[in-house]
Parts: structure tokens; sequence; C-alpha cells
């Protein structure tokens, strides 16, 4: 039957747990369908509190429960269970049994690949045992764990261990959600670190047998992790040993858990031979998270999950930092900002918007969103921003100083800005409390010495926020003359009004402006100035975001011509990346990002801005056309590009040699639309490294060569769980429009697709749905080949079925004809009558009305 009818709960009822639990002790009995878990829980009545008390607990054997030794029989539902309990502190036991091998959703005790692995954020402790299962709630926990296995582990420092049993203690108050325990047949590849006040902590990184050869690069990732966070945050790590566990079936990317970090493979696993320069990237910057966390996150955590952002973005955003001062500042912005206007602004545009900090929600799991993420740290940026780097540094001193071992709110971070800096962030605060991508137009304005930027937020009601006030905007902004030199340096302008000037005096002649660099808030821009301003920033922006952005400006604007009229490719737009791309100064990663174009679903979502109808296959028959002209135009540099960037000593997945593979890579790209896929399958023959093998096949894909060289693939890489994701994707990936569909279908046929494991179904689909053309071709196939697999994965895992459904949020920007199809396709998942409580709400929402 359908779960239970969606109950909202609202920040608004939020109420104090009326217990504080002392310690915990967990004693663990493994088997693989009939787990014994013990629990002795030390609850502490709050003034005031009645006499009963509620534990969460969902899908739990209860064999016993006792209060302070005598046996007790309280009332079970579905959700937990409720009991009478002493007014004076008392010892709560209970014994449950669970069935880890059937737990296919992945979350609270479950098994993958004959290990045992935990997932517990948001809601998963509950599926291990009776408890209060809320983030508010922190304790000092003991675990026991009885299991047949050369590796038994879970949170804080070691006590002691035999075979087939360890103890563990963690001495850090922490909340449910942050316990892990992990038990198998694991190898440990050891490190160890040195904190600055001189503590030895053992680094451990634990992998199926065969995958020692991978842990090299995550082992300096994570060392480097703990010096950057000890040098730019102060921050030393506090316990004696930090262990990470690679895990195959993981729902997400990884987990913070104190001391004992789990890992989805694809996040932790990597090698010259398996992994790409952008998997070392992701890596590096995932590890460093997770890492993060333990102090952001974890020693303080949030209240309640409507403060999500509280550890989410704040800690994204020292991941971006850590990946910045690792790798290159300008690039990493780039690409943060392509990844959330790709993923974030469409969230804000669509049915599933909703605020940094949002008011209600029916299940967690389902807002672990770009806006709590991505938005949420580019919010944290602003702050940085109005405050400086100073004023910030002092605040987050003393957010560590006041709120360490504390269950906190937004209101506490800001208070601590306020109290550091005497600022006033009322109005600041609205980030939080106000959904969707504000809009900014500027203009300008010459008066014989005096130049004049005038700014205006559009404050468009919404569903979630009917009533949107001004917020405040940095906008750094800096002025250039017309010979191209900076004459006035970047400032921040701080826009507080609905409408604002700002003026500029004591210039000798009308300067041209450099806006909103950096992307210093997250905001769609729209310019009146002139018309020439745009191919001038891209030529002599000081800027190198701005200077990115030009170019992006110009493409859009001259692919949605090309879209709307069928013009030919802006020879403005063409000259001026030519020029860039020839420049020898600039780091090669960042001429390689120039290259890049607009998202075919970012160019669907200025059509339908602008009040016309997207249409897919236009849409990527543009995007065809201005690549076959960069080649074109290109044509006297890219052998040179591609030559001269070939990396010719060991491989080293650095910044440098990165950087120039992939200019090297994208000059590939373009020659093969010149001169054919020889060039492309030399290097698939030569190649020593995943980055030059992939790129290589995926040219040939695209230029109908690939037969030999995907089957060549599939045989060296067959046994590699992980390349063979990559393979599953470039199919889909590089396939026609019209064959998008048919590609992934046929690809459920193959033996290898286990659509069980998340990875491997995201592979497939994911790919599909990421394949703007191929997802929304005209006849909806795409639209019922992924609805079809939804419902067939929704009863096994929910979790990775309410997060593939955002593939169907854009859908009321297509045409009618396609409306219909997605219409009838949500209709009927939503008719199903054992959907999940998670994918119900969401396909609820999308399919919502305007």
């Amino acid at each position: 039957m359908r779960d239970a009818t969606p109950q909202t709960i609202y920040l608004s009822d939020y109420k104090p747990f009326g217990f504080d639990v002392t310690s915990v002790e967990l004693t663990f009995d493994l088997a693989p369908n009939t787990t014994r878990v013990r629990s002795k829980i030390a609850f502490v009545p709050r003034e005031g509190t009645e006499g009963t008390f509620f534990l969460d607990g969902k899908g739990l054997k209860l064999i016993s429960a006792a209060i302070d030794g005598v046996a007790i029989s309280p009332d079970l539902t579905p959700e937990g269970l409720t009991c009478a309990v002493p007014d004076h502190p008392f010892l709560w036991e209970a014994e449950v049994e669970i069935d880890p091998e059937n737990n296919t959703a992945l979350d609270g005790l479950y098994m993958s690949n004959g290990m045992y692995c935990t997932q517990c954020e948001a809601q998963g402790f509950r599926k291990i045992t009776y408890y209060p299962d809320r983030p508010d709630v922190m304790s000092v926990f003991t675990v026991k764990i009885n299991g047949q296995h050369p590796v038994l582990l879970s949170n804080g420092n070691p006590v002691t261990s035999h075979q087939g049993y360890a103890e563990w203690h963690d001495p850090w108050p922490k909340p449910a959600y942050l316990f892990a325990l992990v038990a198998g047949d694991l190898v440990a590849v050891p490190g160890a670190f040195t904190t600055k006040s001189g503590r030895d902590v053992a680094l451990n990184i634990y992998v199926r047998p065969g995958d020692e050869g991978k842990c090299t690069f995550p082992m300096q990732a994570i060392k480097d992790s703990m010096k950057w966070d000890e040098e730019v945050y102060g921050r030393e790590y506090d316990l004696d040993i930090f262990n990470v566990v690679a895990v195959d079936d993981f729902n997400m990317g990884a987990m913070e858990n104190k001391g004992l970090n789990v890992f989805n493979s694809s996040a932790v696993l990597a090698s010259q031979a398996t992994s790409t320069d952008e998997n070392f990237v992701r890596v590096e910057a995932i590890i460093a998270h997770e890492y993060f966390h333990n102090w952001t996150g974890n020693r303080i955590t949030c209240r309640d999950w409507f403060q999500l952002c509280l550890k989410e973005g704040l800690t994204v955003f020292r991941d971006s930092q850590f990946t910045s001062d690792m790798r290159s500042a300008p690039v990493k912005r780039i690409t943060d900002v392509i990844d959330l206007r790709g993923r974030q602004f469409a969230e804000d545009q669509g049915p599933l918007s909703h605020p940094v900090r949002p008011e209600s929600f029916q299940e967690i799991n389902n807002f672990y969103t770009a806006t709590v993420y991505e938005k949420g740290a580019e919010v944290i940026g602003m702050l940085k921003c109005l405050v400086g780097d100073e004023a910030y540094a002092r605040a987050l001193d003393l957010y560590f100083d006041r709120h360490d071992g504390q269950a906190c709110t937004i209101e506490d971070w800001l208070q601590v800005f306020e109290d550091a800096t005497g600022r006033d962030l009322t109005q600041f605060k609205r980030w939080y409390s106000q959904a969707g991508t504000p809009r900014l137009t500027v203009k300008d304005a010459w008066y014989a010495g005096t130049y004049i930027l005038t700014f205006t937020q559009n404050l468009k009601p919404s569903a979630t926020t009917p009533d949107p006030k001004p917020q405040v905007i940095p906008i750094v902004t800096g002025l250039l003359a017309p010979s191209g030199e900076e004459i006035v340096p970047s400032q921040v302008l701080e826009l507080t009004e609905a409408s604002q000037s700002f003026t500029f005096e004591g210039l000798s002649e009308r300067p041209i402006p450099s806006v909103l660099r950096g992307f210093s808030a997250p905001v769609v821009l729209e310019s009146e100035l002139a018309e020439n301003h745009t191919a001038f920033l891209l030529a002599h922006d000081t800027d190198p975001f701005n200077r990115w952005e030009s170019g992006r400006s110009l493409a859009k604007a001259s692919l949605l011509d090309m879209i709307r009229t069928g013009a030919d490719p802006d020879e403005r737009y063409l000259d001026g990346l030519l020029a860039v791309i020839s420049d020898a100064s600039l780091d090669p990663t960042y001429r390689a990002l120039m290259l890049g174009l607009p998202s075919q679903s970012d160019l669907a979502t200025a059509l339908h801005d602008a009040g016309d109808t997207p249409d897919p296959e236009a849409i990527w028959a543009a995007t065809e056309a201005m690549r076959r002209a960069q080649a074109q135009h290109f044509k006297g540099i890219l052998p040179g590009l591609f030559a001269d960037h070939q990396v010719t000593e060991p491989y080293v997945p650095n910044a440098d040699q990165s950087g120039r593979r992939s200019l090297a890579n994208a000059a590939l790209s373009l020659l093969s639309r010149l001169e054919g896929p020889e060039r492309a399958q030399n290097q698939f023959d030569q190649a020593d490294n995943m980055t030059q093998q992939l790129a290589a096949l995926s040219i040939l894909l695209r230029e109908n060569a690939g037969d030999n060289a995907l089957k060549s693939f599939e045989g060296q890489w067959k046994d590699d769980r992980l390349v063979m994701d990559k393979w599953f994707g470039l199919q889909v990936m590089q396939a026609a429009p019209q064959h998008a569909a048919a590609t992934a279908a046929a690809l459920t046929e193959h033996p290898d697709f286990n659509w069980k494991n998340p990875n491997r179904f995201r592979s497939v689909f994911g790919t599909l749905a990421g394949h703007h053309a191929g997802f929304h071709a005209a006849g909806g196939a795409g639209y019922r080949l992924l609805a079809d697999w939804l419902l067939k994965l929704d009863p096994v895992n929910p979790q990775t079925t309410a997060r593939m459904s955002v593939a169907f949020q854009t859908w009321r920007r297509y045409s009618a004809e396609r409306q219909d199809i997605v219409t009838a396709e949500l209709d009927r998942m939503l008719a199903t009558p054992d959907l999940s409580r998670n994918t119900t709400e969401m396909l609820t929402r999308i399919r919502g009305k305007e």
C-alpha cells in the first residue's frame, strides 16, 4: 500500500525534545536477515516534561524493552513507540531485530555486496533502533559489534577488539544522524597526520580487496584537507583516528559521520588508469567537504532539518575555498557558477522552488537540494563579501567558540556576524527566507566626469514568496577605460533598495563597467548598457570571471539568434574567442572553459523567459552549428593548440597537467569535426590514462566511428564497476537526440546493468535526463522510459527515485504536445497505489498547477 498520507512538518512548530540523552550504548549482533541491536540509553527529563515520551522507530521488530531494569510493553506504531516514563533520570533498554540484507532503500543499516554499512542522515537511525531521531538530541556513543568479519568499525576511537568483536567510543556528543557502522572483508590503506599541536592521527581508507591502488590520491587529499583547515580556519582534528570507507551502493556522494566517513566508491577511489582529471577534482573536493564537516556539521550541528543549509551551505563554501586554493580560483568560480545555473537556477524557476531555509517539508530527504547546498554556499560568499575577509575570520572564530557542541539555527549564525561586525543583518536574512533567483537590471548614465550606474531589483511574487522584499545584493564592480586600462578597481556596491544608483566622479572619459565581478551574488543580470559592452569586456576585462561571462553572453545571444532566425554565428563572438584561446599567457583550463557553450537547458530557459516555446531539436541543431563554426574559425590554431598542450611527462592529476589535457582535448574535439576521427583514434589507441582514453572515445562515438573502440573499452574495463559506469553513460550522452531513449533502453538489457545500484542507474537515466534534446525528443519516448524505470525503482529505493524525478521539473516550458505526454506520465506515476512518500511529494510538487 501507499505510504500513509504525508504529514507536513513546519519550522514554526519546532519544540525541543523533552529529555536530554547523557549516554548511548549500542550492541550489534550482526546477521544478514536477523541483526539484533541492544540499546542502553540514559534519559534525563527536562523541567516541565510530561510523563510519556515518543521514540522514532521504523521497520523494527521489538524483542524487549525495559526502564531501569523493569520490562515494559510500549505502544507501537509504524513510526515509533510511546510509553510512560519516570519523572527522574532513567535507563531505557531495548532489543530489536532488523533485516539489513533486504534494506534496499540504502538508509539505516544495510548490506552492499556482503558488507554491512549505515547511512543515517537524515532519518535513517530510526531504522536501527528506537531513539529520538532528531539532530538537536546529542549524546556520547559507545558501540559494541559482534560479527564474523575482519573489519568492524564505528565512530570515535577504538577501545578494544579481537576476533569477531570490536568496541568503539566517541567522546564527542553527536546526533544520531552521524552514527556509523561498517563491517566486512575490507583492506585498510594506512596513513598518518600530525596536527599543528603535535597530536598524531592514524588515517585509514578501507576498500575492497583489489582497490588498494586507488587510494594514493585520496589519502593525500585527506592530509591536504586537514592541513588547510588548520591554516585557514584554525580547526584541528579531535580524535586519534580518522577512517574513510568506500561503499559501492550509496545514495549520495559521501557522509561525514564522526571519525568514520562513508563514501560512495565513485567519490573516493581514483587512479590514473580509471579516473579522469575531472574525477580527481571531484574526489579531492568531496573528501575536503566531508572532512570539513567535522567542525561545520559535527561539532556544531543543526538544531532541526530546516537549518540544513547551516551545515551544508557553509561546508560547500569551505570546500570551494579549498579547491580554489589547491587549483585555480577563477576556474573553480566559473565551474561553480555553471553548476549553480544548471541546477539551482532551474530549481528556483520551477515547481520545486523553495527558500534556502524552507518553512515546511513532508520528506526531508527531498530537501537535499541545490538550493540548500549551492545557493546556501552563495549566501555565505555574499556575507563574506559584505563584511570583508578579516571580519569574516573573526566571526567564524566566534562561531566556533560560542557554539561548539551545540545544535544551532540560522539566527545563531547571523547573530555571530552581527556581534563580530556590528552590522544589522535583518535585511540580509531574506536570502534565507525568500525563494527564487533575483533579477537585476543595470543601466548607466554619463554627465561630463560623473558616471552613474543604476540597478533595479525585479521583485516577482511566487507561490513560496508571495510578497518579496528587496534583498541585500553585493555587486562587485570595476571600471575600465576605453583603452582597456582599469581605472576604478573592484569595489563592493551594496544594493539594498528596489532601485538604487551609484555615482563615480572625477573621471576623464566615459568608462566601461565590469559589473558583478566574480559573480558576487546569485542573480540574473539583465543589461541595458551599450551594445558593444560585452564584446569589449571579452577582449579587455581584467576580472577572469567576467571575461568568461562576456564570452558566454555573446555565445548565448548568438545561439538564440540562430535558433530563432537561422542566422549565422556572430563573428564578434568568434573573433573575440579566437583572441582569448590564442593567448598563451592564460591558464589552459581557463581557455578550455572559454570554448564551452551555454547548456541546451540554459538556452531553453532563456527562450521560455522571453515568451518563446523552446524546441529541443532546434536548440541541439544550433549548438552543433556553433561547434562547427568554432572549428572552422579556429582551424588555423587548432593543430598547434592540440600539439603544444600534449603532456609527455608522467601523469599527475595536478592543475597544470589537467589544464593542458583539457585544452588539448577541446582542440581535438573541434579538429575532429574538420578532419574526421583519425586523431581521436590514435589518442584512444595510445592513451595511458582515463582522461585521454575517455575523451577520445567520446569523440569517436560522436563521429559515428566508435563501435570498435567501444567494444575494446568494455573488454578492458568490464571488471571495474566505476569505469563501466562511464561506459554506460557515454553511450547515452553521445547518442543522437532521436536515438537517446532507445540507446538507454538497450543498455538496460546489458547483463551488467544493475538497476538497484544507484551509480549504475544514474549512469543511464541520469545521463538520459541530462541529454536535453534526447530526453525531450518529440514523441515522448524519453519521458515514458524514465517514468517506467522510476516506477520500477521506487519500491526498492525511494530516495534515488525521488531525486531522479527532478528530470521532469521543467516540463511546462515546452510545447503543448510534450506537456500532454509529461502530464500523462506524472499522473500515471502518481496513480500507482504503492508509490513511496518520497516520490509522491516530489511528483505532486512537479505536477502542481501554476
